[in-house]
C-alpha cells in the first residue's frame, strides 16, 4: 500500500521541515491513526479474553462530549488583551472526559463478567445508549472549542513529531510492561484459552474481565479527546461513528486470535496503520470513498478466512490434490 501511494504520487515519501515539526503524508498517516491504534490497544484485550467491545464508538463520543463541552472557550477581556479561556479547569475537564469513558468499560464489564450477558449484547446496549448520552451532553449540536492549549493533544508536536504519537507510544509501553512483566499477561491468556480451566486454577476471571473492559474504555476516552482536540469540536452523531469496526479489523490484522488466547500489542498498533494506509491509498488512487467500506469488509472477510482452521484444511488439501504427480485420495 506505501508502494501504491509513493506511484501515484512521487512526493509521498518526502518530509518537509517547518515551523518546528515535520510534514508530510507519512506524517499525516501516523497522526491520524493514532486515535484508532489507542482504541485497537484496549480492543485487544477484550478479545484476549473471548470478548468483543461494539460500543467503543459511542464511548469516543461520549469523551469528546464530555470534554468539549467542559472546556467550551470564551472570549475574554484580560489586560486589555482578548482570550479564551475555558469553562472549567482543563485538567479537571480531561479527568471527568476519561472518567466517564472508564465508568462506560466498568458497566460493560459488570454486565459481561457478573451478570453473565453475551458481551457483543451487553456492549450493544451500551452502542445504543451511549450514541444517544453524546447526543444529549452535545444538544444534538456540534460543540465548537475555542481553548488553545486543548488543541495541543490532537494537533500538536513535541521533538518534531505529532504529540499523539507520544500518547500512542506512552499507552503501549505501560500495557506492554503490565503484560510481560507482571502475570497479568498470562491471566489474560488463560482467560481467552480456555475460561473454566482458569478459573478451577485460581485466576480472578470475573476481576480481571471487568479491568479488561475497564481499560478498553479508557483507551476509546482518550482516543475520543485525541479526535475532538484534533477537529476543535464534538459531535455526538460522528465522533467515533464505525471506529468499533476498525478497531476489530486493527486487533485481528496484528495477530490476535478472535477466539482468544494469543494477542499482540504491537500488532495492533501496526494493524491501526495499515487500515489508515489502507484510506490513504483509497484516496490517492482516485477512488470514491464510499468504496473505503467495500475494501475494509473485503479485508475483514480475507482475514477471517486465514484464521480459520477449518479453511486453512481444506485449502491445504485442495492444493495438494492440484499438485502435479498428487495420487489421488492423497489428501
Amino acid at each position: 500500500m506505501l508502494a501504491v501511494n509513493a506511484s501515484f504520487n512521487p512526493g509521498f515519501w518526502q518530509l518537509h521541515w517547518r515551523d518546528g515539526h515535520l510534514y508530510g503524508s507519512v506524517i499525516d498517516i501516523l497522526n491520524r491513526a493514532a486515535p484508532l491504534a489507542i482504541v485497537a490497544l484496549g480492543m485487544t484485550l477484550v478479545i484476549a479474553t473471548r470478548g468483543i467491545d461494539i460500543s467503543v464508538g459511542a464511548v469516543v463520543a461520549i469523551s469528546a462530549a464530555v470534554a468539549a463541552w467542559m472546556i467550551g472557550g470564551q472570549l475574554v477581556m484580560k489586560d486589555g488583551v482578548q482570550i479564551y479561556v475555558s469553562r472549567f479547569p482543563m485538567p479537571l475537564a480531561l479527568g471527568c472526559a476519561l472518567g466517564v469513558a472508564l465508568i462506560a468499560g466498568l458497566w460493560n464489564g459488570l454486565l459481561v463478567a457478573w451478570v453473565g450477558i453475551q458481551p457483543i449484547i451487553a456492549t450493544l446496549i451500551l452502542m445504543v445508549a451511549g450514541r444517544g448520552i453524546a447526543q444529549l451532553i452535545t444538544e444534538g449540536q456540534i460543540i465548537t472549542v475555542y481553548y488553545p492549549p486543548f488543541f495541543y493533544l490532537g494537533g500538536g508536536f513535541l521533538l518534531g513529531l505529532p504529540f499523539s504519537l507520544f500518547i500512542v507510544g506512552l499507552l503501549w509501553l505501560t500495557m506492554h510492561l503490565l503484560l510481560t512483566r507482571t502475570a497479568l499477561g498470562l491471566f489474560i491468556q488463560a482467560i481467552g484459552i480456555n475460561p473454566s480451566a482458569a478459573r478451577m486454577a485460581g485466576v480472578q476471571q470475573r476481576l480481571i474481565t471487568v479491568c479488561v473492559y475497564a481499560a478498553c474504555g479508557l483507551a476509546a476516552g482518550v482516543a475520543g479527546l485525541l479526535l475532538s482536540s484534533n477537529v476543535k469540536s464534538a459531535d455526538g452523531n460522528n465522533a467515533g461513528l464505525l471506529m468499533e469496526l476498525d478497531a476489530i479489523l486493527a486487533v485481528t490484522l496484528g495477530g490476535t486470535l478472535l477466539n482468544g488466547g494469543r494477542f499482540s500489542l504491537a500488532g495492533s498498533v501496526i494493524g491501526a496503520l495499515v487500515i489508515q494506509t489502507l484510506t490513504s491509498t483509497i484516496y490517492s488512487i482516485g477512488v470514491p470513498p464510499e468504496v473505503n467500506l467495500v475494501v475494509k469488509a473485503a479485508v475483514v472477510f480475507v482475514v477471517m478466512l486465514l484464521q480459520s482452521p477449518e479453511f486453512r484444511r481444506q485449502a491445504h488439501a485442495w492444493v495438494f490434490r492440484a499438485a502435479p504427480g498428487a495420487p489421488k485420495g492423497a489428501a
